[in-house]
């Protein structure tokens, strides 16, 4: 099995959005960008997957500057393309079409050395849903808590 280090994670993600299905991507980076990620500077919050002419790109994904690298940086927020295999692609291509998925990165992480970027397909959560979510989360605690002092 694989080591894989966690760079970062959006977990604004699954608080707004139903996640239906997520896959491994790679991504396009330069050289200050992966020394920056190498420190775990990076933020997906707001950032989104677009598809354009059958190529997928990472939007708003900030990546810090990598202090050493001084006038040779990158620039923090720039469009990333990420690399899928065709056919998995043509199968994003027809969800987020055909029934208005959204496509969204869940996390960054180093895989064998190499960043890799986890992108859900997901559909986003009304208000309400929200609220269900975090009751269910506040019960399953007090659940956990209760359980927890009837073993002592």
């Amino acid at each position: 099995m694989s080591e894989i280090k966690i760079i970062c994670q959006n977990k604004k993600a699954r608080h707004d959005y139903f996640v239906e299905d997520s896959m491994e991507a790679g991504i396009v980076l330069w050289g200050t960008e992966v020394k920056a990620l190498r420190e775990s500077k990076a933020n997906l919050v707001d950032s989104y997957v677009q598809i354009e002419a059958g190529e997928a790109w990472l939007i708003g994904a900030h990546i810090s500057h990598y202090t050493p690298a001084n006038r040779f940086n990158h620039a923090p927020v720039r469009r990333r393309k990420l690399l899928m295999h065709k056919r998995e692609l043509n199968r994003l291509i027809g969800k987020v079409k055909e029934k208005s998925f959204n496509l969204i990165p869940l996390k960054l992480y180093f895989k064998k050395g190499k960043v890799k970027v986890e992108v859900a397909l997901a559909k986003g959560k009304k208000l309400y849903d929200k609220r269900r979510t975090i009751k269910q989360k506040e019960a399953n605690r007090e659940i956990e808590k209760a359980m927890k002092y009837d073993r002592n």
